[in-house]
């Protein structure tokens, strides 16, 4: 992992995490999660693609091992810091400036819904460079244009490194746009999340 540097005062911290995966993504979720303390200050927002049956389950499986509560977003649902939410199946999830989530029925993006890209950009416009974005092992580009998107506006931007993704095609999607602010392993996402959630983002280390 690239060593984080020391906070700087004045800078603009975190203000908002939106996570994305598909195949490969839940093995790293769940100790990601566990390594975080119980007291966040932001939101954490995750789109996975699964199948509609375990997409139902994906908050309680989060949930075990989790010192932070893991649910399922709703429309209209304040959006609040200190809680995890996952995307319900079937809607894609997004982020609106009253700071409510919004869930819709548009069509599927790279054949998904919920999509990564929707959540992401839908994030970008409320919380623009405090925004934090992870993307994880999966099998489709899904996510790859909307954390560009991110790293373009100044958001720290986190690819999971293909050598340790269960599926490369969405990590490798990411990496053949751009250079993200790190591309780190399960082990130093669970490491160094803890660490960025309190790092300002004018910050950021090159991987």
């Amino acid at each position: 992992m690239s060593a984080l540097p020391a906070e700087s005062a004045g800078a603009a911290t975190v203000a908002a995490v939106v996570i994305g995966g598909s195949a490969g993504a839940l093995e790293v979720l769940r100790p990601m999660l566990a390594a975080l303390p119980p007291a966040i200050s932001v939101p954490i927002v995750i789109v996975v693609h699964l199948p509609e049956r375990s997409q139902h389950q994906l908050a309680a499986v989060l949930n075990h091992g989790s010192a932070v509560a893991v649910k399922q977003a709703e429309d209209k649902e304040p959006i609040r810091a200190g809680q995890v939410y996952v995307a319900p199946p079937a809607y894609h999830l997004l982020m609106e400036p009253s700071l409510t989530f919004a869930l819709s029925l548009d069509d599927p993006v790279h054949y998904s819904r919920p999509a990564i890209d929707v959540l992401f950009e839908s994030a970008l416009d409320v919380y623009g460079d405090r925004l934090l974005a992870i993307l994880l092992s999966g099998a489709s580009e899904d996510g790859a244009a909307g954390l560009q998107e991110v790293h373009a506006a100044g958001g720290i931007t986190i690819v999971q490194a293909p050598h340790s993704a269960a599926v490369a095609i969405m990590p490798r999607a990411a990496l053949a746009l751009f250079r993200p602010t790190h591309t780190w392993s399960p082990a130093d996402l669970a490491a160094g999340l803890p660490q960025l959630l309190s790092l300002p983002t004018e910050c950021r280390s090159p991987p």
